[in-house]
């Protein structure tokens, strides 16, 4: 918050004493009235980049940790899958995104598959090391009661592997964001990023800046649910002890 407010402050100063011309920097009055009077598409932009980010998360959430789950079961599958998901998290994005606009048109695909890249990567690594972070004697134990793969699994692993998948999904969470606007980047008629390429044709600092402000308040938000979600899952975690309502503060 302190951050927020101290960034805020320079930005006022900076343009109101006239150290960076309009053109450059607007001012924040300037910024709030092109937001106020373009509610409306910024509204309807937003809500684009919004979906093909919760979408793209949600898949890249889903395929992630069963890529995950499915890597810890089989080592000889890991040996086949892990060089192909980190050559994929190698490529720039940027670089690829055409490909899928030229294979799947200029509708939220392209964007939402971008979204999922950008994701997947985090969640792999996360979840794959969750599971492996269990103490083995614990496994054995249940093994000699006879618990089966399934229950140990459900009982055991998938718990203990939650603390550490949680840290990947909360950065994951804003690069799907990222995601789903370098997705516009590259060709759409809608979204965020084509509300940032409309206002940079335009030399229109101020809808930029709002675009830009909006992007990141989703990212933030993103974060910040599932931190209150991890808070609800896992509230016997030494990470969750003593946060109280500073959870909700961020």
């Amino acid at each position: 918050m302190a951050f927020a407010v101290g960034a805020f402050a320079l930005w006022w100063v900076t343009t109101a004493t006239g150290l960076l011309p309009p053109y450059l920097v607007p001012s924040p009055g300037e910024t709030w009235s092109a937001f106020a009077h373009n509610l409306g598409y910024f509204g309807s932009n937003t809500w684009v980049t919004v979906l093909e980010t919760l979408i793209g998360f949600a898949i890249a959430v889903v395929v992630g940790e069963a890529v995950a789950v499915a890597m810890v079961y089989s080592p000889s599958l890991e040996r086949t899958i892990y060089p192909v998901v980190l050559f994929a998290q190698v490529i720039p994005k940027i670089a690829i995104a055409p490909l899928f606009v030229v294979w799947l048109g200029f509708g939220v695909g392209p964007k939402i598959i971008v979204a999922v890249l950008m994701a997947f990567f985090p969640i792999v690594i996360s979840g794959l090391a969750g599971l492996r972070d269990v103490d083995p004697e614990v496994l054995e134990l249940t093994s000699t009661m006879g618990a089966g793969r399934a229950k140990v699994f459900r009982k055991i692993q998938f718990p203990a592997s939650l603390p550490q998948l949680f840290s990947g999904l909360k950065v994951a969470a804003t690069l799907a964001v990222t995601g789903a606007v370098v997705g516009e980047f590259v060709g759409a008629n809608s979204g965020l990023g084509y509300v940032i390429l409309q206002a940079n044709g335009n030399v229109d600092t101020a809808s930029l800046f709002v675009a830009l402000i909006i992007m990141s308040l989703v990212g933030v938000l993103m974060f910040a649910a599932i931190q209150v979600i991890e808070r609800l899952v896992i509230p016997w975690h030494a990470s969750q002890r003593g946060l109280g309502s500073n959870t909700v503060q961020l």
